[in-house]
């Protein structure tokens, strides 16, 4: 019971696709305030870069491939979760807002969640080169709905298995991978501890019946 879907997803042959979007986003950051987002609400330090969130409509090519893939495993995500038809999912009508990070050694960014929205993903370019010592260097955490349930503990449910555990859970991102969750869940970023970029697309959906 009270179960939280997650879906993920991996784009198939990523390196050709994540070099030009890798080559964009870099171009873009370099100059500045232009691409930058404004007015950011989560707590993040200089050591990452965050974009407008209208990257899905950009016309290149690398980002609108990458728009595809995302809309198609989101929906079929939905489809499968809610048991829709096929006549349903083409009634549907989804808004998408999406950004491009970009995280240097020491960036991080602070707990969040998305309440505007009913389903968002993280989509990893590239993870960077993390420092072998640091072990959870740069990694998407969630914080477990059920964590308050653990206030009092003791042997008989600080030692509970998934899916029933009380901690947390995180993912190192690889190349390609896309994480889809509900965006009321609350994740983070740990400080990235490394060399290179750490480079990921995050995007959050509204859906709507169409003519509602």
């Amino acid at each position: 019971m009270f179960s939280v879907p997650f879906g993920f997803g991996q784009m198939p042959d990523p390196e050709p696709l994540n070099r030009d979007l890798q080559a964009l986003f870099l171009s873009r950051e370099k100059e500045g305030t232009r691409w930058a987002n404004p007015s950011p609400y989560t707590i993040r330090n200089d050591a990452l870069f965050e974009s407008h969130f209208d990257l899905f409509a950009w016309p290149e090519d690398c980002v609108q491939t990458l728009s595809a893939f995302c809309h198609s495993e989101l929906l079929a995500l939905v489809a499968q979760l809610s048991g829709y038809d096929l006549p349903t999912m083409r009634n549907l009508e989804v808004q998408t807002d999406a950004w491009f990070h970009i995280t240097r050694s020491g960036g991080h960014f602070g707990m969040h969640n998305h309440p505007m929205a009913s389903w968002s993903g993280v989509y990893c370019v590239s993870p960077g080169k993390h420092d072998p010592a640091a072990r959870d260097s740069g990694r998407l955490s969630f914080v477990n709905p059920n964590s308050l349930a653990g206030m009092y503990l003791d042997p008989a449910n600080s030692q509970l298995r998934q899916p029933f555990a009380f901690a947390n859970h995180g993912f190192d991102l690889v190349p390609g991978q896309l994480v889809l969750f509900p965006s009321w869940v609350q994740h983070y970023v740990l400080p990235f501890h490394g060399t290179g970029e750490r480079i990921t697309v995050a995007f959050n959906c509204m859906f709507r019946t169409r003519g509602g």
